[in-house]
């Protein structure tokens, strides 16, 4: 029997939800400065021991919306969007890990009292059981408008960018022990979030808005393009 909770969705919020989500998980200059300050904050939350930094810096952090972008490309078959979302999860990741290390190799190497607490990037069943709550907050909070102001709250709940942070920190010190258990903790949140979202994604037959999703792309790809004119002009 099917859920009408699920199937009884206005199809303009469906075709929001969509565009919202090929722009937000696009590979642009402004993305990857969001990421690098999110994980800077979060490399010196972790330094000091101070979980409010933490909490902020993944407040700031898209990273969830290109691993949202991967189920909801899974889900309508559209490698574009998978393809797409993967590069900018992977490059998301890179410019993560360099900029962490750069931050902890300057900041560790000043004679000050620091601190550095690695207990929350234990990998464990709660974290992969969280990944997926919040992989279903997530999905729901995308599509559903009225739900819209707590994605950010689904962001906090689950450790995307303080993982990432966590693997810098532990290059700089030499410590393998850290680098493994920060990599892992990120790909089962990573996995959780897109086994959850494919399943919402599917149940509200997103498959349907495959047209949507090529047009936002172009569309997505002609302002990259453009920006990157304006600034090699601007040179």
């Amino acid at each position: 029997m099917e859920l009408r909770f699920f199937s009884n969705l206005k199809k303009d919020d469906k075709i929001n939800a969509v565009e919202k989500l090929v722009k937000n998980s696009s590979p642009s200059q402004q993305f990857f400065l969001m990421v690098i300050l999110s994980v800077l904050m979060a490399s010196l939350g972790i330094i000091q021991n101070n979980t409010a930094v933490i909490i902020g810096s993944m407040l700031i952090a898209p990273v969830l919306y290109p691993v949202l972008g991967i189920s909801m490309g899974l889900v309508m078959s559209g490698p574009d969007l998978v393809s797409r979302s993967l590069m900018t999860l992977i490059k998301s990741i890179g410019l993560a890990v360099v900029a962490s290390f750069l931050a902890s190799i300057f900041f560790l190497s000043i004679p000050f009292n620091v601190y550095i607490s690695i207990d929350f990037i234990e990998p464990s069943l709660i974290s992969a059981a969280i990944a997926v709550i919040a992989g279903l907050a997530a999905s729901f909070s995308l599509v559903k408008p009225e739900m819209s102001e707590t994605l950010p709250g689904v962001a906090i709940s689950v450790s995307l960018v303080p993982p990432l942070a966590a693997i810098g920190v532990g290059l700089s010190n030499g410590s393998w022990s850290i680098v493994l258990s920060s990599f892992l903790l990120f790909v089962v949140n990573v996995f959780g979030i897109i086994f959850a979202s494919m399943l919402v994604f599917s149940l509200m037959n997103f498959y349907v808005n495959r047209r949507v999703v090529a047009t936002e792309i172009k569309k997505e790809d002609r302002i990259i393009e453009t920006d990157k004119i304006i600034e090699a002009e601007e040179k």
